[in-house]
């Protein structure tokens, strides 16, 4: 696990949800693959939640050149899928740490309820968010606000998504963002002036929770090392 995990929540047959902060993409990717290979079948599901400071990250499904540390922004090669995206401060990521046989989910399934609670979170406050048949993510209208990567392995996923809060985009603008040349991006703040970020945050689990059907009713909080 990254070191800098203060605090977190838990529930009797739902996830463990770890806050982790600003946390180094790398070191964070190492963890979430090392707690898929050991997990056991009674162990139980984690969303972690957290930024990232800047870096390009390329998907294993990649076809395009990546920008090689294009104004100090560092290239990571991973294993989710997906092609290349930029991650920041001000970014909300989510990595869902699920057991897909315990939620009744494939792969497919679990793309689309991670989409879902982002179109209603986006919902929430008052923007109409929609999919792209063959583009995983969602868009408000052209532009692309949340992004999402996975990997899927021993019947569990890990990776997750990342939604645009209040951030610097220009990054994004110098790469084809997910693959798409030309693709748009944009931010909740620019539709809700000064976004809360804690506020986002809290949402998003409690959509989360909705979609993959767990009882956001029953947690409790525990110390995490």
């Amino acid at each position: 696990m990254p070191s800098n995990c203060p605090s977190g929540y838990a529930e009797p047959d739902g996830p463990r949800v770890r806050r982790l902060g600003l946390a180094d993409y790398r070191e964070t990717w190492l963890a979430m693959r090392a707690f898929t290979e050991r997990r056991e079948a009674h162990d139980a599901d984690e969303i972690w939640l957290l930024q990232h400071p800047p870096v390009y990250t390329m998907g294993f499904n990649a076809k395009h050149g990546a920008p090689i540390d294009e104004h100090g922004i560092g290239v990571v090669q991973t294993d989710r899928g997906g092609d290349i995206t930029y991650h920041g401060p001000g970014q909300l990521v989510a990595y869902v740490l699920v057991d897909l046989r315990r939620r009744g989910l494939g792969p497919k399934g679990l793309v689309r309820t991670l989409e879902q609670a982002v179109i209603d979170l986006l919902h929430r406050y008052g923007i109409t968010g929609c999919r792209r048949e063959g583009a995983p993510g969602v868009y408000v209208g052209r532009r692309k606000i949340a992004q999402l990567g996975l990997r899927i392995r021993r019947g569990a996923s890990y990776h997750g998504l990342s939604f645009n809060v209040d951030m610097d985009v220009g990054p994004f603008r110098r790469i084809d963002p997910c693959g798409y040349p030309g693709l748009e991006v944009t931010q909740l703040a620019d539709f809700v002036p000064k976004p809360d970020f804690s506020e986002v945050e809290a949402a998003l689990l409690d959509t989360l929770y909705g979609n993959l059907g767990y009882n956001e009713k029953q947690y409790s909080t525990v110390e995490l090392p």
